[in-house]
């Protein structure tokens, strides 16, 4: 049932952030800040090695470089609201601020899941192509991909920004979120949201839904070619080119799927903070460890920059 729309049109929201008692929120300010310099430091590090190491120049790493920024643009553009709203109890926000949020939070989401697709992309080329791999993922094609990733990210979610800025705010001013989520905003609203609803499945289907098909594809003919080999070390050193991807890929489709399932209602909003955390915290500080652990020319990078700054310093 619509809100009364005589009200008073709301130009600022309130925001909850964690409801628990001040003991955990302490806890949490620490653990969240320490998890985002850390985020920030294992991202930039990519970034860096990946630029300045020439063993690094291949079109994995340069793939793994973009997703690097992805996560630094997610992390920053929610974490120090929250660190926030964990020390002053509650916040205010604009309408126009919040929507500002959302947008980047859905370009970002929205270039993980292409940029994740890809990947599979390139490990399906390496793998399955390999004497064709060098000819059609050469520097241009990255270049190419990656512009085209960051676009459809950057334009994505301008549609449902169009259709939410036209809705109005004339009830209840809380949002019982630590970040501007579309469901949150829409409970909001005393005007009709079945247009920016229906926009947000469409887009969601084809933003979230086709990469993930093209990356099921892409491992079910990477596992065929695998099989297919004669020994098992050739199986186990051909697997572990593309094993780190494929646990990011589990992990932040397996948090998207787990939220879909979820209804959208009463103290599902609850559920769904610590549900998100997983992709908005986890997953940005674990993409990094990931790639760094269980890949041998990461850390070997790694290792020389080290050795190179510590020669250089007297």
């Amino acid at each position: 049932m619509q809100r009364n729309k005589t009200d008073i049109n709301i130009r600022e929201f309130t925001m909850t952030g964690f409801e628990i008692p001040r003991t955990f929120k302490t806890f949490l300010f620490i653990v969240f800040l320490i998890t985002y310099i850390f985020t920030i430091s294992g991202n930039v590090l990519i970034i860096t090695l990946v630029v300045t190491c020439k063993q690094l120049n291949n079109p994995m790493y340069f793939f793994l470089s973009n997703l690097s920024a992805c996560e630094i643009l997610l992390t920053t553009n929610i974490i120090p609201n929250m660190l926030y709203l964990l020390m002053a109890d509650h916040g205010f926000i604009s309408v126009a601020k919040c929507l500002v949020q959302f947008y980047f939070f859905g370009t970002a989401a929205t270039t993980e899941c292409l940029l994740l697709a890809v990947m599979a992309y390139d490990r399906y080329l390496a793998i399955c192509s390999p004497l064709h791999y060098t000819s059609i993922m050469d520097q241009k094609c990255c270049v190419c991909l990656s512009l085209c990733v960051w676009v459809t990210g950057l334009m994505a979610t301008i549609g449902t920004i169009i259709l939410m800025s036209r809705l109005q705010f004339c009830g209840a001013t809380v949002i019982n979120h630590y970040f501007c989520d579309r469901e949150p905003i829409l409970s909001l609203s005393c005007t009709d949201t079945t247009e920016v609803r229906v926009e947000a499945l469409v887009f969601s289907f084809f933003i979230t839904l086709w990469p993930f098909v093209a990356i099921i594809w892409s491992y079910v003919r990477i596992i065929l070619t695998i099989l297919r080999m004669t020994t098992t070390n050739e199986r186990y050193k051909t697997f572990s080119t593309c094993s780190s991807h494929l646990i990011v890929v589990c992990m932040y489709y397996g948090t998207l799927i787990i939220m879909y399932v979820v209804p959208s209602s009463g103290q599902s909003f609850n559920i769904n903070k610590l549900l998100s955390l997983l992709y908005i915290v986890v997953t940005p500080l674990l993409n990094p460890i990931i790639y760094s652990l269980r890949n041998l020319e990461l850390r070997n990078a790694l290792k020389k920059c080290v050795r190179t700054i510590s020669i250089d310093i007297p």
